[in-house]
């Protein structure tokens, strides 16, 4: 059997790592791993293959950035011509694995679907259902036309039942999220940038903010400015800026708070294992990202969503995390309560166990 595993962005490799070496110890496997290169930075990218330990991709499109349909479209073109030129091959793609939700997910399902190779979809049925989220778009049409669903939580079962997908057709194997972090955090805790960052354990937060909801409109990302700022006083913070939201600071001329707020410790995106290495050791965690939510609920760090949704409701009915939306009060509110020790606590849910990718690999063989 030959697979076609494909990576685009930073939270694809995560995910792909751990079921690439699942699949790599089976015999009668064979796998083509395919790095779109949606996301080209090199703490973005790069630097994920080494920390995670994952083998350097076979082929590499080099997409890049654009539009949504601008890199969907090149994801698609190049993802099809391979496909097509591997089909003569004594060695044609039995199925591809795509896990996740960015662009290159439903970019490669799509061009897989269209030449009637099977597709297996890692973290299917997460919905958020704001369809205003480019992310949602394409876990729907990624589900859709995925003939295998590997699903991560019960909520993922129920929504994918609901949408009148065959039982059939629908695992839940648990987080591979988890299976990474298990498997790369006593790695990760020997790193050194605690002491780089002069940072003492459960001392510290650590804050990731990229989405347009949260950085695009200068009042709000002014309003969210402040209050980490204010909150910077009682106990430092580690910002890793995201490309995107250092534009946006430029942009709105808050550079003023880069240089006058000694106790955020502005940083760059940091690799895999000097970020989990913050996020497992730190006091609390104020982001907008999905795979985030998960992490800190396997850590039992509190964790402020700033979002008004999640696709991942278990790490707030189960897990640490808490929606705030981009409310400047619930965050002032939630951050005070840890401060204060009364932030709720949470527990790890049931297959977030570390062993989701030795189900996934079990599935794809049989």
């Amino acid at each position: 059997m030959h697979l076609m595993c494909i990576v685009g962005a930073r939270p694809n490799f995560m995910k792909m790592a751990p079921i690439l070496r699942e699949l790599d110890g089976l015999s009668g496997i064979r796998t083509t791993l395919v790095h779109t290169g949606q996301h080209y930075d090199k703490n973005l990218s790069d630097i994920f293959f080494e920390d995670l330990q994952i083998r350097r991709p076979d082929v590499s499109l080099g997409v890049g950035s654009g539009t949504h349909a601008q890199q969907t479209a090149e994801v698609m073109k190049a993802i099809e011509a391979l496909l097509i030129d591997l089909s003569k091959s004594e060695s044609p793609i039995d199925r591809i694995v795509v896990v996740g939700d960015v662009n290159s997910t439903m970019a490669a399902a799509l061009a897989a679907a269209k030449l009637h190779v099977s597709i297996a979809h890692v973290e299917a049925g997460l919905r958020s259902f704001d369809r205003t989220m480019p992310e949602e778009i394409n876990r729907i049409v990624t589900d859709a036309i995925s003939d295998l669903l590997l699903v991560s939580e019960p909520a993922g079962v129920e929504n994918l039942l609901k949408e009148g997908h065959p039982p059939d057709r629908i695992h839940l194997v648990g987080n591979v999220m988890i299976d990474t972090l298990k498997s790369q955090i006593d790695r990760a805790k020997k790193q050194n940038i605690l002491a780089e960052l002069r940072l003492a354990p459960n001392q510290f937060g650590v804050v990731t903010l990229h989405r347009p909801s949260n950085v695009d409109d200068p009042k709000v990302l002014e309003g969210l400015l402040n209050v980490l700022s204010q909150t910077s006083r009682e106990i430092p913070l580690v910002f890793p800026v995201h490309p995107r939201t250092r534009a946006r600071i430029a942009e709105f001329g808050f550079q003023q708070f880069l240089d006058a707020c000694p106790t955020i410790r502005w940083t760059e995106p940091l690799g895999y294992l000097d970020f989990l290495c913050l996020t497992s050791q730190a006091k609390v965690i104020v982001t907008d990202s999905g795979g985030l939510q998960e992490e800190s609920t396997a850590l039992g760090i509190p964790c402020l969503t700033m979002r008004e949704n999640t696709e991942r409701p278990i790490t707030c009915e189960e897990g640490t995390s808490t929606l705030i939306g981009n409310s400047i009060e619930l965050l002032a509110e939630n951050l005070r309560r840890v401060l204060d020790d009364t932030y709720k606590s949470g527990y790890c849910p049931k297959l977030w166990d570390g062993q989701a990718a030795k189900r996934i690999a079990a599935i794809l063989a049989k």
